[in-house]
């Protein structure tokens, strides 16, 4: 078996400190990782497995059917979706996320001594953001029609 690795490192006192690594505790938490990996897996997979093996299967041709929130399927499954519902989910997501950085602007707003600075920077970004919302509004893209 390979002798543990030494390995020597100086601080600011200079003074020398020998640091053992051991490859065996080191693999241990990446084993404790695939463990657990596994059993997830092996949990799910038991799951999908239980429910095959427990649901009722009786096919129908009414069940065999395409259903479409209570309206049967009449012409080709073809249909133009329109680009403002795109538009709408892509600003809810920019002001999601941005709404996000919000809260560790928050904390650091509290912070002693970053008020000032914090403040600017939040109201020049939140400046951004109001200019992109009026310009979608200028552009027509939130008059819902």
């Amino acid at each position: 078996m390979p002798e543990p690795t030494v390995v020597a490192s100086t601080v600011a006192d200079s003074t020398v400190v020998d640091s053992t690594v051991v490859a065996a505790d080191y693999f241990q938490s990446y084993s404790v990782v695939g463990l657990l990996a596994v059993v997830g897996v092996l949990f799910v997979a038991v799951a999908f497995g239980a429910g095959r093996l427990l649901r009722p299967v009786v096919p129908t041709p009414e069940k065999l059917m395409t259903y479409e929130c209570g309206v049967d399927p009449v012409g080709e499954g073809w249909a133009h979706t329109q680009v403002r519902y795109y538009v709408y989910a892509f600003l809810y997501v920019i002001f999601a996320v941005d709404s996000i950085f919000l809260f560790p602007w928050a904390t650091v707003f509290a912070a002693p001594g970053y008020g000032a600075t914090t403040l600017v920077e939040m109201f020049i970004f939140l400046g951004f953001l109001a200019v992109g919302l009026l310009y979608a509004y200028k552009k027509g893209v939130l008059a819902w029609t």
